[in-house]
C-alpha cells in the first residue's frame, strides 16, 4: 500500500538520495544546522527521531533535509522528529525553518526539500517586504520561504505564531508557512493550530506554486488582512500558476475576511477541495477580490458558484478527518482521469485507502493521485477560537511501540463522560477501553494487546460530540 501511495514523491526524493552525500544527525553532527552548514548542493541531511531546539536556515542550498520517514514511510516518525523553534538565539529570527535566497533569479530553483518533521514553536522573523521596501513584517512562524521554490512534503506544522508587531512592524503573517516570490510545492502536510494576523495557515505573497493534499485546520487570526487558512496575494514575475488542489481546509477562524481562503489581485484555480466550518467577518469559506479565481468541484459550506461545486456536510471520520464511508465527497471531484484516485492493487476498479469508492477523485485531502496517509493529528479542539491553542492533553503510552502490554497515562482537563476507544487506520473501532479516574492527577489504563495484529492504531478520547484528543499507538 505505502509503496504506491508514495510513488509520486519517490522519483523526486530517492534519486537525489542515491547519489548524494548523507550527513547524519545526531550521529555525525550534533545539530541539524551543523549538518546544513557542512552540506553541498544535492546532499541529504538525514535526521533521526528526537527533539531539536533549533531555528534552521538552508542558507540558500539546494539540499534535502529529511527525517527517517523518507525510508520508513511511518507517519508516527513525523511526530517524533521535532524541530522546535521556541528557543531562538535572536528573537528577530525565530522561524523554525528559513529557506531563502537574496537573489530573485533563484525563484525557480526547486532543489531544496523539507520532509517528514513536526515543526512547532516558531514565532517568525523580521522581514523587509520586497514589494514595499522599508516596511517591516514579522513573517513565517513555522517556515519562511523567499526567492526559492522548495518542496515541503509530509510535515506537521503546528502551534507556530506570527503575531508580534512590536517595534513598529506593519503586521505579522504566515503563522504556519510564509512564501514570497517563489513557486513551492506544499504537499501532504498537516498545518494546524497556527496563528497569524493574516494568513495564519499559509501566506502566498506574489507566488506561483502548488498547494496540494494538505489538511489545513484550526488556524486562527486574520485580524489585519484576513485569511486564516490560505492568504494569497498577487502574481509572481515568472507567471507561474497558483493551484489549490485536493486540500481539506476546515475550522479555521479569521477576525477579518476569508476564514478558509483570502485571495486578492491574483489568478488561481481552486479544485477538489473541502472548505467547511471556517468562520470570518465575511466570506467564511472563500473571499476573493480582484484578479480571477476559478472554483470548481469543491465541497463548500453555504455554496459557491462554479462547475461541480457541492454544499453538503463532508461527514468526516473520527480519525484524521478521513472521509466516512457515506461521505458525499467520495467520487465527486473532477472526473478527468488525471485527477483519479490511486487504484487498489487487489481491486483495481476501487480506490486505494485513504481514498474511498471508485477511481473518480474524492474531494478533499485524501483524494487524487497524490493522496497519502498524513501525520497523525493528536488533538482536535472543537470548542472555538477562545480555547488555548498552545496546550494539548498529555497522553503517554509506555512503552510505544507495544509488544504485549502498556500503561496509558492521561492528564485531562475534562473527566466527565469521557469515552476512550481504539481504532485501526481505516477508522474501524477495535477496542473500548475503561478509564480509571481514582487518581486525582491523572487517568490510567492498563492496555493488553490480546489478539490485535501488528500495525498502527489510534487512541481516541471523546466527550459528547467533542473529540478531545487522539494519539498514535503502534503494536509490533
Amino acid at each position: 500500500m505505502k509503496k504506491t501511495l508514495l510513488l509520486a514523491i519517490s522519483v523526486i526524493v530517492f534519486l537525489p538520495l542515491v547519489n548524494a552525500t548523507r550527513l547524519l544527525v545526531p550521529s555525525q553532527y550534533a545539530s541539524i544546522q551543523a549538518a546544513i552548514n557542512a552540506a553541498s548542493v544535492h546532499d541529504t541531511v538525514l535526521v533521526s527521531p528526537g527533539t531539536y531546539y533549533e531555528n534552521i536556515n538552508f542558507r540558500a542550498k539546494g539540499i534535502v533535509v529529511t527525517s527517517t520517514y523518507i525510508f520508513t514511510h511511518d507517519t508516527s516518525t513525523i511526530g517524533t522528529t521535532i524541530i522546535d523553534g521556541s528557543q531562538p538565539l535572536n528573537p528577530d529570527s525565530a522561524s523554525c525553518v528559513i529557506i531563502a535566497s537574496k537573489n530573485p533569479s533563484t525563484a525557480l530553483d526547486t532543489t531544496a526539500m523539507l520532509i517528514g518533521f513536526k515543526i512547532t514553536g516558531g514565532t517568525g522573523t523580521k522581514w523587509d517586504d520586497e514589494h514595499n521596501q522599508g516596511t517591516i513584517y514579522h513573517e513565517g512562524g513555522g517556515i519562511l520561504v523567499q526567492y526559492l521554490s522548495p518542496r515541503i512534503l509530509h510535515n506537521r506544522i503546528t502551534l507556530n505564531h506570527a503575531t508580534d508587531v512590536s517595534g513598529g512592524m506593519a503586521s505579522a503573517g504566515g503563522g504556519g508557512i510564509r512564501c514570497g516570490d517563489s513557486n513551492p510545492l506544499i504537499e501532504n502536510n498537516v498545518i494546524d493550530n497556527n496563528q497569524g494576523k493574516y494568513g495564519a495557515g499559509i501566506v502566498f505573497n506574489y507566488c506561483g506554486g502548488i498547494i496540494r493534499n494538505n489538511l489545513i485546520a484550526h488556524n486562527t487570526g486574520g485580524q489585519d488582512f484576513g485569511g486564516s487558512g490560505l492568504w494569497i496575494l498577487g502574481v509572481n514575475s515568472q507567471g507561474s500558476p497558483r493551484l489549490v488542489t485536493n486540500n481539506t481546509i476546515i475550522y479555521n477562524y479569521a477576525t477579518g475576511a476569508g476564514g478558509g481562503i483570502r485571495a486578492w489581485s491574483t489568478t488561481m484555480t481552486v479544485t477538489n477541495n473541502i472548505l467547511w466550518g471556517n468562520t470570518a467577518s465575511q466570506g467564511k469559506q472563500i473571499f476573493a477580490t480582484g484578479g480571477s479565481v476559478t472554483v470548481r468541484y469543491n465541497d463548500i459550506q453555504d455554496g459557491y458558484s462554479g462547475t461541480g461545486n457541492i454544499n453538503m456536510n463532508p461527514e468526516f471520520d473520527l480519525i484524521n478527518y478521513y472521509l466516512s464511508g457515506t461521505s458525499p465527497c467520495i467520487d465527486k471531484g473532477d472526473s478527468t482521469s488525471v485527477y483519479n484516485d490511486l487504484a487498489d492493487p487487489v481491486n483495481p476498479s476501487l480506490a486505494k485507502f485513504p481514498s474511498n469508492g471508485l477511481l473518480r477523485n474524492d474531494i478533499g485531502a485524501y483524494g487524487g493521485p497524490n493522496a497519502s496517509l498524513l501525520s497523525p493529528l493528536s488533538t482536535i479542539w472543537t470548542g472555538g477560537p477562545e480555547l488555548n491553542m498552545d496546550s494539548e492533553p498529555e497522553i503517554l503510552i509506555i512503552p510505544n511501540p507495544v509488544r504485549d502490554e502498556a500503561d496509558i497515562v492521561m492528564h485531562l482537563r475534562i473527566k466527565d463522560q469521557v469515552s476512550t476507544d481504539l481504532f485501526d487506520v481505516k477508522g474501524n473501532a477495535v477496542r473500548h477501553l475503561a478509564l480509571d479516574f481514582s487518581n486525582e492527577k491523572d487517568s490510567r489504563i492498563r492496555f493488553s494487546r490480546g489478539k490485535l495484529s501488528s500495525g498502527n492504531y489510534w487512541l481516541v478520547l471523546t466527550s459528547g460530540q467533542q473529540v478531545l484528543a487522539r494519539k498514535s499507538l503502534i503494536i509490533n
